[in-house]
């Protein structure tokens, strides 16, 4: 029995996002776990270093896998891509310790939101874009991002029903790049995320760069941990999982 780990790029519009659920959903793990399956004649369960929603893209999600296989790591890799549907692909595989697990051994992961604020809608950017037509203050957004960088308690970015134990992260990094009237990308790394959290955390920034909220405000707002007092929950279609670091 080999481990390994596999780097995953995919399209997430088609997949009701990383998890397998029941009803026979498409999801990308469940797509993974088919194609292992036809390739090493095993079912095998395949662990994720998080479970991205519907909607949601990844560039450098990894995975873990234990199977029998007398394949080495690139031809494996060579054949999971020869079965796997185009939305997803294996960009990397490698033999791992036996010990290695893709989501409790994450020491960190970075998203990216992107934002068009151009004044009129852009179809070749919408696929991957969350348009925002008024124009955006990226001054103000870069001081309100500077507050919620550190340790804090994020319960108010958090959706609702989710029954996560402890709603304390580590926001490392939370970049504002970009211009007004163009192309705007939140980039946000940390230890970990809540369900939905970068999303609200990108519609609540949104509002101040809008001038609709002071980015004074946002220490105050995670002292409420009230969901209702935070932004909306922004589309799925503009996040993407860059990178997960071990």
């Amino acid at each position: 029995m080999a481990t390994f780990r596999l780097d995953l790029e995919y399209d997430g519009h088609g997949f009701e996002g990383w998890q397998v659920q029941p009803g026979g959903r498409r999801t990308v793990q469940g797509a993974l776990e088919q194609a292992l399956q036809r390739v090493t004649g095993q079912r095998v369960r395949v662990v994720g270093a998080g479970r991205t929603d519907a909607g949601v893209h990844a560039e450098g999600q990894v995975a873990s896998v234990a199977c029998e296989t007398h394949l080495d790591p690139d031809r494996l890799r060579r054949a999971l891509n020869g079965v796997l549907p185009a939305d997803v692909a294996v960009t990397a595989c490698a033999a791992v310790s036996e010990g290695f697990h893709a989501r409790y051994r994450a020491r960190a992961k970075l998203y990216r939101y992107a934002i068009w604020n151009g004044e009129s809608p852009s179809p070749l950017r919408a696929a991957r874009f969350h348009w925002v037509p008024g124009r955006l203050d990226l001054g103000a957004l870069r001081a309100a991002a500077a507050l919620l960088v550190g340790s804090h308690d994020f319960a108010c970015f958090r959706a609702t029903g989710s029954a996560t134990r402890s709603t304390r992260r580590t926001l490392t990094r939370l970049e504002v790049r970009g211009r007004p009237r163009g192309e705007v990308l939140l980039l946000l790394e940390g230890d970990g995320f809540l369900r939905h959290m970068v999303r609200i955390l990108a519609g609540t920034l949104i509002e101040v760069g809008l001038g609709r909220r002071a980015a004074a405000s946002l220490p105050a707002l995670l002292a409420t941990r009230d969901r209702r007092r935070a932004g909306r929950t922004l589309p799925a279609q503009a996040l993407t999982l860059l990178r997960v670091s071990y």
